[in-house]
């Protein structure tokens, strides 16, 4: 098929157009960003430099489509979104534009990228918290920002099945973490930072890390080639309702700290900030309905995913001269 990937130039939009270009589809790969500043460039994809805020550029992107993949959001880790909320809100200008264009050129079908932070903020406030099920998105009580951005495109894709007959699928991503991703300057997530700072530590001979929090916040972290995978069974289904996708193995701040240096083959002193931002006590995946509709969960664990997270990252160092171990 002649597959559109909305963000491609990011982290997870990357790995999904290699995975497409694998499968042996045309993908034509969108993103504002420079092609220097793309985490991968496929040169077998059609790289194509836009800015989708534009409805203007959102029609010249899906011309010739059969499918849409929507990736593209200007977000990053809890330390990005808690502080940038005008921001993220405005990537809704680019779901809302996708979804026009893709109707007016009769795109058959079209996947939106949400996220956990869709869900009920009361319902994650224990770090020993029940699994979020599908169901707690409402009554509505999102992330402030990015939370709000995400479940109004939701909306946006269900009432542009109902009212044109485009097919939509949503899925809620949980904390996708791996290689070919943000690992420094501000955006990163919890996985990546606390790998960067392990690697640090290592080859500086200094091993107090700082976490933020108390470290006792829970999360679950989901593998990117899970992510990928897990993308395209949903987009393949016949599943309209939204969707988790993510892993339920749940973690620590603390314990995934640990686990790094562990793997780094140090031992390492916390130092807590509690004033850094660290978003809800506990969040983590209910995968009943996934399972139920797709016959499939993620299935990486995360002590071989960090593994591999904290590798690529000591090998990133190590390009960019930085002292290695």
């Amino acid at each position: 098929m002649r597959i559109l990937v909305a963000g491609g130039g990011g982290f997870i939009g990357g790995h999904l157009v290699k995975s497409l270009l694998d499968d042996g589809h045309d993908v034509r790969s969108v993103d504002q960003k420079p092609l220097t500043d793309w985490y991968q460039v496929h040169e077998a994809a059609e790289n194509v430099i836009a800015d989708l805020q534009s409805l203007e550029a959102c029609r010249e992107s899906v011309n010739g489509i059969e499918w849409v993949y929507n990736l593209a959001a200007d977000m990053g880790g809890m330390g990005f979104i808690e502080n940038n909320k005008a921001l993220c809100m405005l990537s809704v200008l680019i779901n809302t534009h996708l979804l026009q264009a893709s109707n007016d050129a009769a795109v058959t079908r079209f996947f939106f990228a949400s996220s956990a932070c869709v869900y009920a903020a009361d319902k994650q406030t224990d770090p020993n918290v029940t699994a979020l099920a599908e169901e707690d998105a409402y009554p509505a009580m999102p992330e402030d920002g990015y939370g709000w951005e995400k479940l109004f495109s939701e909306r946006m894709c269900r009432h542009f099945s109902e009212d044109f007959g485009l097919e939509t699928r949503v899925a809620r991503y949980h904390n996708v973490y791996g290689p070919n991703g943000t690992w420094r300057g501000g955006r990163e997530k919890a996985p990546a930072a606390i790998s960067r700072k392990i690697a640090e530590a290592k080859s500086s001979g200094d091993h107090e890390i700082e976490v933020w929090g108390d470290g006792l916040q829970t999360r679950s972290f989901m593998y990117i080639d899970d992510c990928v995978e897990g993308t395209k069974a949903l987009m393949h289904s016949v599943t309209t309702e939204p969707l988790n996708i993510g892993s339920a193995e749940l973690i620590s701040i603390n314990d995934l700290t640990d686990m790094v240096a562990k793997i780094a083959g140090i031992e390492i002193t916390r130092n807590h900030d509690l004033t850094a931002p660290q978003g809800v006590r506990g969040r983590n995946s209910d995968n009943t309905l996934i399972l139920e509709k797709l016959g499939w969960e993620p299935t990486i664990g995360l002590q071989e995913g960090m593994k591999a997270t904290y590798r690529w990252i000591a090998e990133e160092r190590q390009k960019l001269g930085l002292p290695s171990d």
